[in-house]
């Protein structure tokens, strides 16, 4: 099982192992604890799940500004996309992409394992970027649900035309908003990641996804890494 599935999990494990036993919480704490543990648990597994699957969303930033998500099963791919940058895990190789003054530059390595989850390292480049990723969002809620002081309020809306369950979270810690939706696709966020605010919303969502969607940048400048054999 890939390192992040498996964090995830452990994380969902370990709220529910730490909030249920509590020696001297009273009966309607542990009720409180014990759905929390749950809400988190089912958000977990939704996301899990859809790291496996193929689909494409994008989202709306701050400033009117888009990124988007993709990936698919077959083959193994997976891509975000945001106004300064893009980057795409394939089996043929990983594309980092950055552009400034109207100019788009792409380094193009070897490919790497991906244990069947090309997601799992375009999320970890894309959050030392500062945006928004489902693992992010997972660890927030994870700790928000082992924080005794914290306030976890659910409710339902719709996003994209697709239903979603939300969380607004007040503790110790930053406030913030998260939905995900039944597809386990990261709805929106609203609050405050590594120290700096962000926000995004769902705008769009389907489970089919273009080839294009793994393309460099049209008129990119491109350093290819990777051996060439004859």
């Amino acid at each position: 099982m890939p390192a992040a599935s498996t964090t995830l999990r452990v994380l969902a494990a370990s709220a529910i192992v730490s909030l249920s036993v509590t020696g001297c919480q009273a009966l309607d704490d542990t009720g409180v604890a014990l759905g929390r543990a749950d809400l988190v648990n089912d958000l977990v597994a939704r996301m899990d799940r859809a790291l496996e699957r193929t689909w494409a969303a994008e989202y709306q930033l701050n400033g009117g500004r888009t990124a988007t998500i993709a990936q698919t099963e077959k083959p193994l791919r997976s891509s975000y996309t945001w106004p300064e940058g893009k980057i795409t895990v394939t089996q043929e190789a990983v594309s980092r992409c950055s552009g400034a003054a109207g100019r788009t530059s792409c380094t193009v390595s070897p490919p790497v394992l991906t244990a069947g989850k090309p997601s799992v390292i375009v999320y970890g480049e894309a959050r030392e970027r500062g945006l928004v990723t489902p693992p992010a969002v997972i660890r927030l809620l994870t700790e928000a649900a082992l924080d005794p002081a914290a306030t976890i309020e659910q409710t339902d809306t719709t996003l994209a035309g697709h239903h979603a369950t939300c969380v607004d979270v007040t503790g110790s810690g930053d406030r913030f908003s998260a939905c995900v939706t039944n597809e386990g696709v990261l709805g929106s966020f609203v609050g405050t990641l590594d120290g700096k605010p962000a926000e995004v919303t769902l705008s769009r969502y389907t489970d089919t996804v273009q080839p294009a969607a793994f393309d460099l940048p049209a008129g990119a400048a491109v350093m290819d890494t990777r051996r060439t054999t004859s």
